[in-house]
């Protein structure tokens, strides 16, 4: 989630925003929104990634939340250091309910912006979650009797499916697996948002189909922080490094990595981690 996604809530700053309006609560004014929009545009386009109009509303509902943000729940395993710098640590997170999306494009960097854009949609309000039930339906009908002649007619109404915003987790996690030659990646992404614990139990479901919702096991891996950008590049790098670090072991998978994205691009050295999954949790 390197790109237009979470961590670009953050990148707005006082001089870009100097009403400070991403600390008010308050609903924001024409202007502000358009200047949010303009901003997730202007950083878009510099990965080749474009923001439609009506992302208005979610960007604004998140910039407006992004303070409030829960972590991922995990029980702690081990952390290996060397000369006082922790070189990874192992960690067991929990099965849960998540919302992914699946996205194909040329570039990493596309996946992760245009799936993460659809979860934006998802938690802010394209879903189940504090709907009321529909109204009966009302309809036309026609009753014929001996010499009367009634007609029943009656307005239709519509009920219109809008939830609630869901809140914010954090890390968003990305999916990446590997083609045969364990060095390149396939071009499907996916991007899954964990459920914060209030919808664990009953998961809200989303409006659009492109956002499913599953529930996984628990999964025992290998973080090791890095900072920076997430690109392919990056990301193999980071994924040699600490194959290097590990050595020969047959208890990870090479055919699929995580990356967890915690931060804002606009900080040149925002925090990230690779994560290698262990067959048996």
């Amino acid at each position: 989630m390197a790109l237009i996604s979470l961590e670009d809530l953050d990148r707005l700053d006082d001089d870009q925003l100097e009403d400070d309006i991403t600390d008010n609560p308050e609903p924001m004014d024409e202007e502000d929104r358009d200047r949010l929009l303009t901003h997730w545009q202007a950083v878009a386009s510099t990965h080749h990634v474009s923001v439609p109009p009506d992302m208005t509303v979610p960007i604004q509902e998140m910039t407006r939340n992004q303070q409030q943000r829960e972590p991922l729940p995990f029980t702690p395993v081990s952390s290996h250091e060397k000369m006082g710098e922790v070189l990874y640590e192992e960690r067991l997170y929990p099965a849960g309910h998540w919302a992914c999306v699946t996205k194909g494009e040329d570039l990493y960097e596309q996946s992760i912006s245009m799936g993460f854009m659809k979860l934006m949609r998802f938690i802010c309000k394209e879903n189940s979650a504090g709907q009321t039930p529909p109204p009966p339906t009302i309809y036309i009908k026609k009753i014929t009797l001996p010499f009367i002649y009634m007609c029943v007619c009656v307005c239709v109404c519509v009920y219109i499916s809008l939830g609630r915003y869901l809140g914010m987790t954090v890390p968003v996690v990305t999916n990446v697996h590997m083609m045969e030659d364990g060095n390149t990646f396939q071009k499907c992404v996916q991007t899954a948002y964990f459920l914060p614990a209030e919808f664990q139990t009953n998961p809200p479901q989303p409006s659009d189909s492109d956002v499913t919702i599953v529930h996984r096991e628990p999964i025992r891996v290998i973080a090791r922080t890095f900072f920076g950008t997430t690109t392919e590049e990056t990301l193999t790098r980071q994924i040699s490094l600490l194959w290097e670090i590990l050595g020969a072991t047959n208890d990870l998978r090479r055919d699929e990595y995580l990356v967890a994205a915690y931060e804002n691009p606009g900080i040149p050295r925002r925090r990230n981690e690779i994560w290698f999954v262990r067959r048996n949790p």
